[in-house]
């Protein structure tokens, strides 16, 4: 035992100590040094990623805490528990000082109500162990590099306790859990939170200069169009549009009629959708539809609408630049808890000798969006294709089918909410809802369409909404993933009418979220979804993916 001898008045000759004999077989001794007080050293060499300390935590409620714990010494010593309560750690949890450069971590146990403290690099003998309180430190930092480092971390508070400013290649195992999860655990939840402190990085869909603001800029396609002799006719078309199937989410951004002089026209379906020439019913005695070029996207500028209008006329959907989605302190902590989770069911998967690869959609952030959707409780899925010996039974894949299900019992039952995980592995042939028809409508088809609409029944209303509306499979929602969906999962996210996508780790050979290709930024997709890489860089992040039981071969298709 190392431990300095006592130097206040009356101290005598008998060496007594101001820190005692502590046991622990991590190899641990508390020292007492004058200026600073107690604080954990090593007794020798102790390895990088080496679990330390487990300490127990005393917790009082914030009404106990206002009213007798912070009139104490308690208050220099107590900090927020996640739910709100003053947390105080027993054992050596409380001894451990502060340094801008830590080489232990710490993470918060919820169900054992401990701290459990890791070393993050290797410490050497002697050497005193130290954890990061944080940037708003209410004492001034003992040396000169931890208090200039302190006051550069006042100026900027970078929405995670100052750990973007510590170097990865200090940081391992679970202080990195810590800097990806849990940076937004303390702070207003109202807060706004800038782009540079986001936890995920959003990928571009669109060039920012893309205006088609020159005629030879303008992207077009074909489309069928039919002329029509009278204003009745028109209405009639409009009618049979909706019920055959040709009023697809790909014609959004165009207009349906066109005026020009006495003579009217209108679009039916994309050539690329129909190739075939739709079949008109034959007691409207239209022309036959022919070909004509039409813009592939809205107009995003009064030049490009005019332009993009003597083609066809088009929808004007002004795109405000540089202005993303604000994101406040609160979302960003819902987004990390929703990342912490998938985590969980990957690694859960992995025990269980499947691919450790999940998916997770949790109830919107969002009161509007819950009712909207009607998902008040979160949903997960894990890949199954090894102990199922399925190809297809991706994670994404199970839990769009999941949803699936899901919806599709909302509508026979008074169910408000999902169950909390669903893996389905049987096989249930469902036709797509919104598939474009390949031929012509049925005559059966055709006179329901020019028959005298009826009033739907509520099933088939609700069936109707669930189908195209805000019910449908994962519209306005957003799915995180531990690895980047393939391309075939990209696809079925995009039929789904995801909202967003969040994604840990990149698949360089097989991601169709951004690295061999990037699903919904292809041309003549009908539908766009948001793509959000989390900020993961580094050797030591890879050495957590390994560690965590996440890795998976970078050919595999996730």
């Amino acid at each position: 035992m190392n431990a300095l001898k006592d130097s206040s008045p009356g101290a005598g000759p008998s060496l007594l100590r101001k820190a005692p004999e502590h046991l622990n077989s991590s190899g641990l001794r508390i020292e007492y040094v004058e200026g600073k007080g107690r604080g954990v050293y090593a007794c020798r060499e102790i390895p990088a990623q080496t679990l330390i300390e487990v300490s127990p935590v005393l917790l009082f409620s914030a009404t106990e805490y206002e009213e007798h714990g912070c009139h104490t010494v308690l208050d220099h010593y107590t900090f927020k528990w996640r739910d709100g309560r003053m947390a105080l750690a027993l054992g050596l949890g409380s001894l451990f000082n502060h340094s801008q450069r830590p080489n232990v971590s710490y993470s918060f146990d919820m169900a054992t109500e401990s701290i459990r403290y890791t070393t993050t690099r290797k410490v050497m003998r002697d050497e005193e162990l130290c954890i990061f309180y944080g940037h708003k430190l209410w004492f001034d930092p003992l040396d000169a590099a931890d208090r200039a480092d302190a006051d550069v971390m006042e100026e900027t508070d970078d929405g995670w306790g100052g750990l973007t400013n510590v170097d990865h290649g200090e940081m391992s195992g679970e202080a990195l859990t810590c800097w990806m999860f849990d940076g937004f655990a303390e702070g207003e939840l109202d807060a706004h939170v800038s782009e540079e402190q986001l936890p995920f990085i959003r990928l571009k869909l669109t060039p920012g200069d893309e205006e088609e603001e020159d005629l030879d800029a303008i992207r077009k396609e074909d489309a069928w169009v039919v002329d029509l002799p009278n204003p009745r006719a028109a209405a009639v078309m409009l009618r049979w549009l909706k019920q055959s199937g040709f009023d697809t989410p790909s014609m959004a951004h165009l207009k349906r009629i066109r005026k020009i002089d006495n003579r009217m026209s209108m679009a039916l379906i994309l050539t690329r959708d129909h190739p075939q020439p739709p079949v008109i019913p034959d007691n409207t005695e239209l022309p036959p539809p022919y070909v004509v070029q039409v813009p592939k996207t809205a107009a995003t500028t009064m030049t490009s609408l005019k332009l993009k209008s003597t083609l066809w006329p088009t929808i004007y959907a002004p795109r405000k630049k540089f202005e993303p989605e604000p994101w406040s302190r609160g979302k960003a902590r819902w987004a990390c808890e929703a990342m912490k989770e998938v985590v969980r069911i990957a690694q859960a998967a992995g025990e269980k000798g499947e691919l450790p690869v999940a998916a997770y959609v949790p109830a919107p952030h969002d009161e509007e969006t819950r009712v909207a959707t009607l998902m008040f409780e979160p949903i997960g899925a894990h890949d199954t294709r090894r102990t199922t010996s399925h190809p297809l039974r991706h994670c994404v894949i199970n839990l769009v089918r999941a949803v699936g299900e899901l919806r599709a019992s909302s509508t026979t039952s008074d169910a408000k909410s999902p169950p909390p995980q669903l893996t389905p592995i049987v096989d249930v042939p469902t036709p797509s809802s919104t598939s474009v028809p390949t031929s012509a409508p049925s005559p059966e088809q055709i006179a329901a369409a020019l028959s005298p609409s009826r009033p739907k029944t509520p099933s088939t209303q609700s069936q109707s909404d669930a189908r195209n509306g805000a019910h449908y499979l994962l519209t306005s929602l957003s799915l995180f993933m531990t690895h980047e969906p393939c391309v075939m999962c990209s696809m079925a996210l995009l039929h789904s009418r995801v909202k967003e996508v969040f994604y840990l780790f990149p698949m360089e050979k097989t991601g169709g979220c951004g690295s061999i290709t990037c699903v919904p930024r292809l041309d003549g997709v009908n539908h766009r979804y948001a793509v959000n890489k989390w900020k993961l860089e580094g050797e030591r992040v890879q050495e957590w993916q390994k560690d965590s039981g996440l890795s998976i071969d970078d050919s595999c298709d996730a």
